[in-house]
């Protein structure tokens, strides 16, 4: 920052130059080129929903391509040139921005605009992560379900134009601060990931050497209950606590107490219901990991269960039935089971069919204790290292946005 204010005092001690967008770059806007245009191979693309979800300020490679005919029609965009959204579904994402600078030509499509600069485009690109840069993208945008800031309107946005020098040297800073960002990001989520195994590792070695455990079918020693049909539209703020199955993979754990939806309570006697002590399988999802997966239901009444669940009743303890079919060995059985549709489809007789290692009423506590103890600390993990990321990362955003706010020089 010291060397930054140093050079500015010394190249524009009356402040900064803000000029308009559209006189320090040309703005061509891109058209065409729906998804179903992607190929293996052809010329680099950049579509703009992908620069929400996948680059960052700038980038070198592409993950799209087009065919060479259908890259003749659509905007050109060159090493050194920025591609931005024209178009969201909230304010943050539109505006986004971010700086070709690969080797080769490439081309973008509709909902964006590329940007032809005559300043540094990495210095530019960082500004268009600027609270300055929200506040009059905000000014400037329209729409409600869908925003929009055209690009002649983003023309009109006044950029500050540091002396070159000075860009660069912001940009050499902000490049520091990314690789280091995403160098912490890296550890962490690798630290997460090494705890995550070591915890899979111990609750899969815990249930399948259980002492004096017998291989059963869930079928022998258990029963299980399909659901009632009931639809998004039968959701309420209050009624009847209910568990969908989709919920099973992306709301619980191994175990709840509460439900976190609940449904109109004129489903009342058309519902079937999950009792405390069972345990509500999903019979269905998008890939073969999520069905099958369980959820102990330890709440103080019945919870009603949707058609693609399955109650599994039984004298086993509930959480260590949701533990067990957590294990590799479990989703190895599964996976016989499981149809190869598009919808991943489990049926009751498929679950029943499925072995767990039962052991005694008082090892299966043991176990639950023990497992309970180390979910708890992944959990702490889970909700710690994303805390650090965060942290971090509005330390990064701090002080970029100090690094790109400037005194505005008089007219």
């Amino acid at each position: 920052m010291s060397r930054i204010n140093e050079m500015l005092q010394e190249l524009c001690p009356d402040g900064v130059k803000f000029k308009e967008l559209g006189t320090i770059a040309e703005l061509v806007r891109g058209n065409g080129m729906p998804k179903s245009d992607f190929t293996d191979e052809g010329i680099g693309c950049i579509h703009y929903g992908q620069i929400y979800t996948h680059y960052g300020a700038w980038a070198t490679e592409v993950i799209s391509h087009v065919h060479e005919d259908k890259a003749a029609s659509l905007a050109k965009v060159n090493p050194g040139d920025l591609i931005i959204t024209n178009t969201s579904e909230n304010l943050d994402d539109v505006g986004k921005a971010v700086a070709w600078l690969g080797s080769e030509t490439i081309v973008t499509g509709g909902h964006a605009t590329v940007i032809k600069p005559s300043i540094d485009s990495k210095f530019l690109a960082y500004w268009f992560q600027s609270p300055a840069f929200f506040y009059e993208k905000k000014r400037r945008a329209t729409g409600t379900k869908v925003i929009d800031v055209s690009a002649n309107k983003l023309a009109t946005v006044k950029i500050p134009v540091p002396p070159l020098k000075v860009q660069r040297e912001i940009v050499r800073v902000l490049d520091q601060f990314t690789q280091l960002e995403a160098e912490l990001e890296a550890e962490l989520e690798a630290e997460l990931e090494a705890r995550r195994r070591q915890y899979e590792y111990y609750r899969d070695r815990m249930v399948s050497e259980a002492v004096g455990a017998e291989h059963l079918r869930l079928g022998d020693v258990g029963v299980f209950v399909r659901g009632r049909r009931f639809t998004k539209n039968d959701v309420v703020d209050s009624g009847i606590p209910s568990i969908h199955y989709g919920e099973i993979y992306t709301e619980y754990g191994t175990s709840t107490t509460e439900a976190v939806r609940q449904v109109r309570v004129e489903l009342r006697d058309q519902l079937r219901y999950a009792e405390p002590g069972s345990v509500v399988f999903a019979g269905v999802g998008e890939t073969v990991e999520d069905v099958g997966k369980a959820v102990a239901w330890l709440g103080n009444g019945p919870v009603a269960t949707h058609d693609d669940t399955f109650v599994f009743t039984s004298s086993l303890d509930p959480k260590y039935v949701a533990y067990a079919v957590q294990t590799k060995e479990f989703h190895r059985q599964k996976e016989r089971h499981v149809s190869r549709a598009k919808v991943k489809r489990l049926s009751a007789s498929g679950l029943a069919d499925i072995k767990i290692p039962v052991p005694d009423l008082a090892v299966q506590k043991r176990i639950v204790e023990t497992l309970d103890d180390f979910d708890a600390l992944v959990n702490d993990i889970n909700f710690e290292l994303p805390a650090e990321i965060s942290f971090r990362r509005k330390q990064y955003e701090h002080y970029r946005d100090r690094l790109l706010t400037f005194r505005e020089a008089a007219a």
